[in-house]
């Protein structure tokens, strides 16, 4: 039987009732990286409404590596405790738990769009020092003069990393997550490795391929090594920095990871992209313009993938997976408009899902 959007799907002992995915999407109403109720009624919204896996923010590992000050954060038990009840009741709504580990790096220390974005300097309330591949911090265009104090990382710094790595994990694991995303995309501290658009360094982790990866791939191990075997572990990447102008990451260089991530431990690549660096170029941002790089990966390395990008239509997100195109579809503003799209796309496309009891007079017209 051919695969579709609403087929369930297994990594490891892990069954997702369905193959939609909530993309992590900044909330920016943490206080000191703790979850509140905001973040319980908009994943469990989500939950509710019907997706496979629900995914939380980028959630910090550490304080320096929020994005803003009022980011996501699971660097105590604190922390843990805290996001707890949310992920009880992701579960009890039927969907797997997904918790995305993330560290800004250079792009840390910065004001929410709301209040303007740009970076928050060190020596300014709320701001600190970041932390990165390189010394140079992030080129924000908006910044002016203002740009973030960015320390390059020694080892003793990157075994740091690493460390806050595993033990945000564990503590994800011991509060029921079941999914742990490793988040080495959109400019971020793993990605600043990744790329010889930020990775200036020499030594172990700087220069060739084998070493700007070295640290993804030792954070992966870290994050698998304490994580279930029974439940998996995602990577999300940037398979391009859309830079055609430097020397940077492309399309080649992610499928030539994507084997050695599923070695270190991963079982699902999420593919996105961009992020780097402002000068890049986007594509044309029509329906599914990421696909492509999620259906390079899995076509040449047999690893699955989540795609990305501008998915809306029930039917679109059907076909990637009909086709052979994507195991996962990732949805994140879409989902941000219509928290109940899967339940409105087994609809649309007469698929069975399982509605909530409190909600089943709006199953059929």
């Amino acid at each position: 039987m051919t695969d579709s959007l609403f087929t369930p799907f297994t990594l490891r002992d892990t069954e997702f009732r369905n193959r939609v995915m909530l993309s992590p999407m900044c909330q920016y109403s943490a206080e000191d990286g703790f979850a509140n109720e905001w973040h319980r009624v908009h994943l469990g919204s989500r939950a509710a409404g019907g997706a496979g896996v629900v995914m939380t923010e980028a959630t910090a590992v550490e304080p320096r590596g929020r994005i803003t000050p009022n980011c996501l954060g699971i660097w105590s038990d604190d922390h843990a405790e805290a996001i707890e009840p949310t992920v009880d009741f992701v579960r009890s709504q039927g969907a797997t738990p997904g918790i995305q580990l993330a560290h800004a790096g250079r792009k840390a220390s910065h004001r929410p769009p709301a209040e303007g974005g740009g970076p928050i300097p060190a020596d300014r309330e709320r701001g600190w020092e970041t932390v990165s591949a390189t010394d140079a911090p992030y080129p924000d265009p908006d910044a002016a003069a203002e740009l973030a104090t960015t320390r390059r990382l020694d080892e003793d710094g990157i075994d740091e990393v690493i460390d806050a790595f595993a033990a945000a994990a564990e503590r994800s694991r011991d509060i029921g997550f079941e999914v742990a995303e490793v988040h080495a995309a959109h400019g971020y501290l793993l990605h600043q490795f990744l790329s010889p658009v930020t990775n200036d360094r020499d030594g172990a982790y700087g220069g060739s391929f084998e070493n700007r990866t070295r640290l993804l791939r030792e954070v992966v191990a870290a994050v698998r090594e304490v994580w279930p075997d029974d439940k998996p572990v995602f990577v999300r990447i940037s398979a391009t920095d859309w830079l055609l102008d430097r020397d940077s990451w492309d399309v080649d260089d992610s499928v030539r990871l994507a084997p050695l991530l599923a070695e270190a431990g991963a079982d699902l690549i999420d593919v996105s992209g961009g992020g780097i660096h402002p000068d890049q170029q986007l594509p044309g941002a029509g329906p599914g313009y990421q696909v492509p790089y999620a259906e390079a990966i899995r076509e040449e390395t047999d690893v699955p993938v989540a795609a990305v990008g501008g998915i809306t239509e029930p039917t679109h997100a059907d076909a990637l997976v009909r086709n052979g195109r994507a195991d996962l579809v990732a949805l994140g503003r879409e989902l941000l408009r219509h928290p109940y799209w899967p339940l409105e796309a087994a609809h649309e496309l007469g698929a069975d899902a399982e509605w909530p009891v409190q909600y089943r007079r709006g199953q059929f017209d």
